[in-house]
């Protein structure tokens, strides 16, 4: 099933999600591989809980479609918790599906360690390096709160304004399910 992904302005895209309970009362196998049809139909590397309405601390990643090095690059995280970020911040240009037309140079550093399960409930402590850990950074974020425009410096920002409220209004053309939360 493919999700609509919200757009900027929506309040579940500024709240920390929740953990899911490991108790059945959440079909995580069949959600995430929703997420993975949706991220797809929007031609993603990434797609975290909240992007869809729902504030609850899960992503999923393929960083195939990004670079050819990680064409072994996807997986889901359930209740991620970010151990340890390394490194000098390097830049990027990064984008996102619930903010569509923008794109912004992030500084973030080129290591981090995290914990996680996987979908059938797995714990997971990994190491990601360059692109991969950008990828999950990203992700994180959103199931943090924090969206990429956050990063960006304040007379960017302020740039920036006029067109985040034409994306929270819907005044804007994508080619994948979107919901707005200010579209008349």
């Amino acid at each position: 099933m493919i999700y609509p992904i919200v757009a900027y302005g929506y309040p579940v895209l500024r709240k920390r999600a929740e953990d899911i309970p490991n108790d059945g009362s959440v079909d995580v196998k069949t959600l995430s591989e929703n997420m993975f049809e949706t991220m797809y139909a929007a031609h993603g590397v990434g797609l975290a809980g909240p992007q869809i309405g729902l504030a609850k601390r899960i992503f999923v990643v393929d960083g195939a479609a990004m670079d050819p090095d990680l064409k072994d690059f996807k997986q889901v995280f359930i209740n991620a918790e970010l151990l340890e970020e390394e490194g000098e911040a390097w830049g990027f240009e990064e984008g996102c599906l619930s903010i569509p037309h923008i794109r912004e140079e992030v500084f973030r550093q080129p290591k981090i360690k995290i914990r996680f399960f996987d979908e059938n409930w797995k714990a997971h402590e990994k190491v990601y390096e360059g692109i991969a850990a950008r990828i999950v950074q990203h992700e994180y974020d959103h199931i943090e709160g924090i969206l990429f425009t956050d990063h960006v410096g304040g007379l960017r920002k302020q740039l920036l304004k006029t067109k985040l409220d034409k994306i929270s209004k819907g005044k804007i053309t994508v080619d994948y399910r979107m919901a707005f939360p200010k579209k008349k």
